[in-house]
């Protein structure tokens, strides 16, 4: 099931020869895409930098742009601690710059969602300020995982973040800090602390807030083989969620192992039409809830990647749409990404004007 010797859970890496026996017809390839989530890494010894992703665009859906998140790569290993997540920044801009070189037709990472420590309060002006001194307009938002999960006390990927963390003060005036400079914020959490996002929602009703992975529904020890409990759960939590106007939500993540994904265990991996139907109860509660507007789709590559291919992701996305208006579309696949991240309009252009995009 993934697991290392400190009991944490590790993504299992990609199989580009067992992701290649799934080769399917790209569906509707003029819908233009904004992928609003994805990252840049070097991990275990296989990459995921401009040239992978590069390749994974390629495959035939009409991506004109890409969201960056932050995922502690590049950091400098000298100056202050607290300015050592600026190395990724300038990492990131590496790539961005290369790939605009290299012609690329995508925008790679034409919004970045960069780390700052948010329990500096109001002194993580001075980062928020050195990430927009490296990446300018670039710089969209900030994630600062509050993740943690009472039945996992040693963490489930990575070390718990500090009980309450949404609620503490000093937090807080980190959030709020977000909110002067025009930055986003990206939550990442787990699926039990959706009431608490919502709680710290009220209190900063016009901090913008992207729930990442439809806030992670966890499907593995106490969660495995609790499916509609775990489900039932998380809509009402989503409901009472979706009556804060400042949050948005980013659907995708379903390939994350400790979701319970476990597609990399066949033989051969899923075609687009059996993750239709496996991510339909939660994509359409999700838009139900908060509607296209408030919606956006993620790759969240490498990640999920061990699961499936780019191509097959994004079929399987525009399979669970294929009943909506063309406007609800271009909103949910990139319209959203746009508006939420502050990029260029002409990103929403169709295929047929992709190439004026430069």
């Amino acid at each position: 099931m993934g697991l290392d010797v400190t009991g944490h859970y590790r993504y299992p890496p990609p199989n580009p020869e067992w992701l290649a026996l799934v080769q399917e017809e790209v569906i509707e390839p003029g819908l233009p895409i904004i992928d609003a989530h994805h990252h840049l890494w070097e991990e275990g010894g296989a990459p995921y930098l401009i040239d992978e992703i590069s390749s994974d665009l390629a495959c035939g859906h009409t991506v004109t742009a890409t969201v960056f998140v932050q995922a502690h790569y590049g950091y400098r290993k000298t100056g202050p601690a607290h300015l050592a997540p600026v190395g990724e920044t300038e990492k990131v801009m590496e790539i961005r710059s290369e790939a605009r070189r290299r012609q690329c037709p995508p925008r790679i990472a034409e919004g970045i969602v960069a780390f700052a420590d948010l329990t500096l309060g109001n002194a993580v002006d001075e980062v928020l300020e050195a990430h927009h001194t490296v990446a300018g307009d670039a710089l969209s938002g900030i994630r600062h995982s509050v993740s943690r999960d009472e039945h996992f006390p040693n963490g489930i990927v990575l070390r718990p973040a500090p009980a309450g963390m949404l609620a503490d003060n000093t937090y807080r005036a980190g959030l709020s800090r977000l909110l002067a400079h025009g930055l986003v914020y990206d939550a990442m959490l787990y699926h039990a602390q959706i009431p608490e996002l919502g709680a710290m929602a009220r209190a900063i009703p016009d901090l913008p807030i992207v729930l990442d992975h439809i806030g992670c529904v966890l499907g593995v020890g106490p969660y495995e083989h609790r499916e509609k409990e775990r489900f039932e759960q998380w809509r009402s939590d989503m409901r009472a969620l979706a009556d804060c106007p400042n949050v948005r939500v980013k659907i995708g993540g379903f390939g994350m192992i400790i979701c319970g994904a476990m597609w990399h265990e066949r033989s051969a991996p899923p075609s687009s039409t059996e993750l239709a139907d496996a991510w339909r109860p939660y994509v359409e509660t999700c838009i139900d809830l908060f509607g296209p507007e408030r919606c956006m789709f993620e790759s969240n590559f490498p990640v999920d990647k061990a699961m499936y291919s780019y191509r097959t992701l994004w079929n399987a996305f525009k399979r669970l749409t294929v009943g909506m208006s063309a406007d609800e579309r271009t909103t949910l696949f990139a319209g959203t990404a746009q508006r939420t991240y502050g990029l260029d309009p002409a990103l929403l252009a169709p295929a047929s004007a992709t190439e004026e995009l430069g």
